[in-house]
């Protein structure tokens, strides 16, 4: 299987909405992803010219259901999906892509959190063994950084081909493609200083310095992985221990990329409110946060006409989520300091 690969200057959103035109859907097409992710992933179908259609998730997982997706699917005439691999965990790309691929539905994984993953057949996120393409962000909270950046992977040369077209204003030098053959050429041989706009393009391309910067962190990936895994694992050992929380996507932690270490707390069933909490951890000197505000909560998208009636369990599972400190550089005193400060205030 042959991967090619696409730097990108800017991370997900810049890799989601060239995803999408290199489609080439027409106007107004559906495309469905996730609500619980960050808002690139719809915006990017919106940029696109398309129309978000949201499937709700698995509430163990925060990962796309298959039983709400399969509905969505007898709904709408949908063109594209959009899964999103919530705190690096992967979907279950197996069955998403015997569903898609009977209906002739692109898939295009956002991948933003799922660096180093690996699917349940082995094979790396990214190989898009299962997917057209899949999107991955080198932002600097990711597993990997560039700085800013990201890369599109696929296996599908003509659209490849169209990517890089896209990502470069439009332009390109594949004497192949030419289609001006006058300008192009003198007496049937190709002008070496010619170079084609065949379609308007964007200038999202990646820095030669930013690429060094991400070529160096790639060689430290399994140092970086392992180190996530391993204080995600400690997490899923002591977590159980807490009454009234509980982690999210633990079955299934050495396939995870771990980039978030998300649980859910049963805040109706302790004294504590999540904004009472999570000052009280600011105090402490813990950071945590919320991963995400279903998207059609956000403002833009309750006046688009979106709401989350069709969505309990992406509800259901915001109203419960929070994220701990992970990074491989956290260390066990202070992972330690983080379970003892939960305890004492759960």
């Amino acid at each position: 299987m042959s991967v090619l690969i696409m730097l990108l200057q800017f991370p997900t959103l810049a890799g989601l909405h060239l995803a999408h035109l290199a489609t080439e859907l027409s106007p107004g097409s559906k495309v469905a992803t996730s609500p619980i992710s960050f808002v690139a992933s719809a915006n990017s179908i919106i940029y696109a010219g398309y129309n978000p259609v949201f499937v709700d998730i698995d509430i163990e997982t925060g990962n796309l259901s298959i039983s709400a997706l399969k509905l969505i699917l007898e709904k709408h005439d949908v063109k594209t999906l959009v899964p999103v691999h919530y705190a690096g965990m992967p979907c279950d790309m197996l069955n998403i892509h015997k569903i898609c691929k009977e209906k002739n539905i692109y898939i295009i994984e956002d991948a933003a959190h799922a660096f180093g993953a690996s699917y349940d057949s082995g094979e790396k996120v990214g190989s898009c063994k299962y997917s057209d393409m899949a999107v991955f962000s080198f932002h600097p909270v990711k597993s990997i950084t560039t700085g800013e950046g990201g890369i599109i992977t696929t296996n599908n040369k003509s659209l490849y081909e169209k990517l890089i077209k896209l990502r470069t204003h439009g332009v390109h030098r594949n004497e192949t493609q030419f289609q001006d053959q006058i300008l192009s050429h003198t007496n049937g041989v190709p002008n070496p200083w010619y170079y084609e706009m065949s379609l308007l393009g964007y200038n999202y391309r990646m820095t030669d310095i930013q690429a060094a910067l991400g070529c160096s962190q790639m060689k430290k990936i399994d140092k970086f992985m392992n180190k996530r895994k391993k204080i995600a694992k400690k997490y899923d050992r002591l977590i159980p221990k807490i009454m009234h929380i509980k982690p999210v996507g633990s079955n299934n932690r050495n396939k995870s990329g771990n980039h978030l270490y998300a649980v859910k707390i049963d805040f109706s069933k302790i004294n504590l409110s999540r904004n009472d909490l999570m000052n009280k951890l600011r105090a402490f000197g813990i950071i945590t946060q919320v991963h995400y505000l279903p998207i059609p909560l956000h403002v833009y998208y309750k006046n688009l006409g979106y709401t989350v009636e069709h969505l309990p369990n992406a509800l259901n599972f915001y109203f419960q989520i929070l994220s701990l400190p992970i990074f491989p550089k956290l260390r066990f005193y202070e992972q330690k300091k983080v379970l003892d400060s939960l305890k004492k205030l759960i």
